[in-house]
């Protein structure tokens, strides 16, 4: 019996793995950005971040987000 890469089998086979690869892959972003900002918040320790952006400083809400999204970057990167 001769290997067809164009199979059901095959395909299904490449399915399921690229949706097991894309679970590792939100599971590493999720773990890596909330590490990221767990570590964030304790070196800063002279400013309460979560109670200024619900206050509606920009500048922190900003802050934030260039953390989590230069996080993002690095885990794509690994992953």
């Amino acid at each position: 019996m001769d290997f067809d890469p164009f199979g059901w089998q095959s395909v299904l086979s490449t399915y399921l793995r690229a949706i097991g690869w894309s679970v590792v892959a939100a599971l590493g972003f999720s773990i890596g950005i909330g590490l990221a900002l767990k570590v964030f918040d304790m070196m800063s320790t002279d400013i309460e971040e979560w109670e200024e952006i619900k206050n509606g400083n920009m500048g922190v809400a900003l802050i934030f987000v260039t953390l989590i999204a230069s996080v993002a970057f690095l885990i794509h990167k690994v992953l």
